[in-house]
């Protein structure tokens, strides 16, 4: 609300007209702070349904628990606006795939908020990778650690006004639209709702689709192949439904491995963040605000040329929630969806990543994904399968989008003694043939 008023007083083309909020005070303050900065007196209301029928609305800005985001994603772009809706963009993967049908049906505009989406470091990346600067891209790491003294999302404070006079439970339950089973009014399960599965998933989904959606962007990758997930409860026993310690790998079929990982119990020795290919590496550090990334190149003998390694400079970005929302507003001003930094089929590819690796977790079931058909499995035994083949056959590796760099860092050299390999058929060397 702070950035959107701030674009406000910067000239742009926005009046803030109407705020839905099931909370009393938080509504209020919402409004009061709106009328105060924008002149304004925006209509309050609880349920946003109201709000759509009544305000002469050209777009909605959607901020409440992940279990709301599919519905009242769908009922924005259905009544004609468009949408800026908070990560993740919503908390299932088939519900993922349900936005981005009814987005390209309705052909507004849509950002997903991932706001180190409005880096210009990842375009600039993909770039260079397409271009081959590493070879064959082989993988990407990234992380999200953190670590807090009283369990992670508990620093969200509960208030006494907190009641079900002022909060309409539930209504923010959306049990009656089947959204989350009903029960009785929690003041920590409302503030704290991420460390519940019922309305969230933790560091999954809120804080791995930061990262996931930034190395999916770099390297112009969309959905995986095969996912998996990894951790548990080891600290922080407080109630909590979600892990504190969380990993996930995905596969996909343009020969890539993504590798998410973190802990909310230790932040100050995180993963760096790296994109891996065979001539080479970048390096990111840690965190969302670069300056620059550093090029690792690999061994001589591995290249056949000699690199030296890189510092590459890069425009940083003062304050990237104010840029993500001014991006949106430009394509919404242009009518181009596809002007935005992380429309809805990035938000659905990083969402299958992190929800997919969730169930793993949760299920002990590794997931296969059919990009094509938009199919789920639990059960691909063709999988490694396919890879072999590639191999038994001598194939060509796969790449990812947008690869230019026809087969450099993509291809073994064979040494001569190879010549000496081969099956002895009848007793015959085949060195000899």
């Amino acid at each position: 609300m702070k950035s959107l008023c701030a674009l406000h007083a910067s000239g742009r083309k926005i009046d803030l007209v109407g705020v839905a909020e099931v909370y009393k005070t938080q509504r209020d303050r919402v409004a009061d702070y709106i009328k105060e900065n924008t002149g304004t007196e925006p209509g309050r209301y609880v349920d946003y349904r109201d709000m759509i029928e009544k305000e002469n609305l050209d777009a909605v800005c959607i901020g409440t628990p992940d279990h709301w985001h599919h519905k009242q994603t769908v009922d924005a772009l259905k009544a004609g606006l468009n949408v800026y809706c908070e990560k993740p963009m919503t908390k299932t993967v088939e519900e993922a795939f349900s936005v981005e049908k009814h987005w390209k049906e309705s052909g507004k505009v849509m950002q997903v908020g991932v706001q180190s989406t409005s880096l210009p470091v990842w375009d600039e990346v993909r770039e260079l990778l397409q271009e081959g600067k590493l070879g064959k891209v082989l993988g990407f790491q990234t992380e999200y650690f953190r670590n807090s003294n009283v369990g992670q999302w508990r620093y969200y404070k509960l208030e006494k006004g907190m009641t079900p006079d002022t909060i309409d439970w539930k209504r923010w339950l959306g049990s009656d639209e089947g959204l989350s089973p009903e029960q009785p009014f929690d003041r920590e399960v409302y503030r704290q709702w991420r460390r519940f599965w019922p309305f969230g998933s933790g560091m999954f989904t809120d804080l791995f689709v930061h990262r996931t959606t930034s190395m999916l962007k770099a390297t112009g990758l969309r959905l995986p192949g095969r996912v998996t997930g990894a951790g548990g409860i080891f600290l922080e026993y407080d109630g909590r439904d979600v892990p504190d310690v969380a990993t996930v790998v995905a596969d996909f079929n343009e020969g890539v491995q993504g590798l998410v990982t973190a802990t909310m119990c230790n932040q100050e020795s995180r993963v760096n963040q790296l994109i891996r290919g065979h001539f080479g590496t970048f390096a990111f550090g840690n965190g969302e605000q670069f300056d620059g990334f550093d090029f690792i190149p690999e061994r001589g003998p591995v290249t056949h040329v000699r690199q030296a390694p890189e510092r590459i400079s890069t425009k940083p970005v003062e304050n990237t929630t104010l840029a993500h929302f001014a991006n949106w507003l430009d394509a919404c001003e242009l009518g181009d969806p596809m002007k935005c930094n992380n429309p809805p089929d990035l938000g659905a590819a990083a969402m299958a990543v992190v929800n997919l690796g969730a169930q793993s977790y949760r299920k002990g079931k590794v997931y296969f994904l059919d990009a094509d058909e938009r199919e789920i499995t639990t059960d691909d035994p063709g999988w490694s399968k396919r890879w072999e083949q590639l191999s038994a056959s001598r194939g060509e590796p796969n790449h990812i989008p947008g690869w230019k760099a026809g087969d450099y860092g993509s291809k073994l050299t064979d040494p001569t003694y190879m010549n000496l390999a081969g099956p002895w058929t009848n007793g015959s060397d085949p060195a000899d043939s």
